[in-house]
């Protein structure tokens, strides 16, 4: 019987922890600017503080993965720079940079009303 209730007692702990994390959204790119602005005019300190957290670790993200191309195309060849392994990572870094600049500008709005607000930015600096 301990058993089948410790069973339950982890079942539903873990269900409140993929309840919680599954309230706060994940960084978007796509979201319209007027959306995030909207957003963020109506958003507390904490709620604000938190989004641009999302949108920081995304851009940390980013630039990681942007690294490890990198670090593949150099290992290619010179003899094949031009070739089309080098040229497809070279696309996917053009990808992500992209998709960086699109987070930075989101980052922005909602650091920069964290900061109008008054809040803690310390630990967002990217």
């Amino acid at each position: 019987m301990d058993g089948k209730k410790n069973l339950v007692v982890l079942y539903v702990l873990l269900m409140a922890v993929l309840v919680l994390s599954g309230c706060s959204k994940k960084a978007d790119e796509s979201k319209p600017i007027g959306e995030v602005q909207a957003e963020a005019d109506k958003m507390s300190v904490e709620q604000l503080r938190a989004k641009a957290m999302e949108y920081k670790d995304a851009i940390v993200a980013k630039k990681d993965d942007i690294a490890k191309i990198t670090s593949k195309l150099q290992e290619i060849p010179m003899a094949e720079k031009l070739g089309e392994e080098a040229k497809s990572l070279s696309a996917e870094i053009d990808e992500l940079k992209k998709a960086m600049s699109t987070l930075n500008e989101r980052f922005g709005i909602y650091y920069n009303k964290l900061k109008e607000k008054g809040g803690e930015v310390t630990g967002l600096d990217i």
